[in-house]
């Protein structure tokens, strides 16, 4: 037992802080549709084939367009994606009459921007993600163990959001009874978030649900080559096909290809579906415009469906203004956990106790 409290307090002390951050940052996302704060961000969503066929055209003929995310029922402006020479995230706001309504030359112009690039990669891209992969291991390590310590002192419980003084002993009893109220919301959090992360996790987490193989399968993009991309592809003649095999799907996603042969990306979300983007997708030629293929999510393997509800879940995109509360109290627990962690191991760790005159004495005689 001694051992589990000394991991558990220096992995805390160690990883605590990215936690918090992570806890912080991902509450702060969860609200980004209400403060962004942009006209036309309120919109009721038009998601008819017409009026979706028109922006498009409009939008994606704008010079150096690469792809649109649509608008949804929740934020009312597409999101527009341009290429840039240095590989900047060059972007627009457009509402959904085709209006540019924002444009950025950088991420750090939008803080939804650059939370979400710290949220998930800690500004350090691939690199950044098996930081927080590393970190989500280890939040499920600090619920495991700090269920199994906690035990010990289980009699001395008291509930309080904050602790009764800023000291070591007050702030340590505080971590503990807050991290047992706290311990399911945050295995959710950690279980879910770590999933995106770490693709083995996952595999391992969805078994129960299908074959990991056939899952593994069913989300790999499949390989399709086509001709180079057209001057003028007809987007229309596009979203209508899609319109006619997912009829009561929303458009969420197209994407342009990002070399020669590779196709134009359409992502849809049928009624069903709990992922915000959807993952019932079309491929269309660049250079013809007919379909190379296409995928129902609703028809993938139990496990690849697993999969893609970790994110709604996650980021609250299911369960309305109920389960946002819940992961927002999440959120919240994991930043006071984290940032108290490392408080306390840091800056108010006990100090040495000082041996006894009458021990010093006895030992020199």
């Amino acid at each position: 037992m001694k051992l589990l409290d000394t991991l558990h307090r220096w992995t805390g002390g160690l990883l605590g802080l990215v936690l918090a951050l992570l806890g912080l940052s991902g509450t702060i996302l969860l609200y980004e549709h209400l403060w962004i704060g942009l006209p036309g961000t309120g919109d009721p969503l038009r998601g008819d084939l017409a009026t979706v066929a028109a922006t498009t055209e409009r939008l994606m003929a704008m010079p150096g367009a690469q792809g649109i995310i649509y608008a949804d029922g929740r934020f009312g402006l597409h999101q527009l994606r341009f290429g840039a020479p240095n590989g900047g995230d060059t972007g627009a706001y457009a509402s959904q009459a085709g209006e540019i309504v924002t444009r950025w030359a950088s991420q750090w112009e939008r803080p939804e921007l650059w939370i979400f690039d710290f949220h998930h990669h800690l500004f350090a891209g691939d690199s950044g993600e098996w930081v927080i992969g590393i970190a989500g291991l280890a939040g499920l390590f600090f619920v495991i163990s700090g269920v199994i310590l906690w035990w010990r002192t289980r009699k001395t419980f008291q509930l309080r959001l904050w602790p009764r003084r800023m000291s070591r002993p007050a702030i340590v009893m505080h971590h503990r009874d807050l991290g047992i109220i706290a311990a399911p919301l945050l295995l959710i959090s950690v279980v879910t978030g770590t999933m995106m992360i770490f693709r083995p996790f996952a595999m391992v987490m969805i078994a129960p649900f299908g074959s990991p193989a056939e899952a593994a399968k069913a989300i790999e993009p499949p390989k399709y080559s086509g001709g180079p991309l057209a001057a003028k592809p007809d987007y229309t003649a596009m979203l209508t096909e899609a319109r006619r095999r997912f009829p009561d799907a929303e458009f969420r996603i197209l994407s342009l290809p990002r070399k020669s042969g590779d196709p134009i990306m359409l992502r849809m979300r049928q009624q069903a579906e709990w992922l915000p983007n959807g993952r019932s997708t079309l491929w269309f030629d660049a250079a013809t415009g007919q379909v190379l293929g296409a995928r129902d999510a609703l028809t993938m393997p139990g496990g690849a469906q697993a999969f893609n509800k970790a994110f709604p879940i996650h980021a609250s995109k299911i369960g309305g203004w109920p389960w946002r509360i819940v992961m927002t109290l999440s959120g919240m627990a994991m930043t006071m956990l984290g940032s108290f962690a490392v408080w306390t191991f840091w800056f108010r760790r006990p100090k040495p106790a000082k041996p006894r005159a009458g021990k010093a004495a006895l030992a020199t005689s």
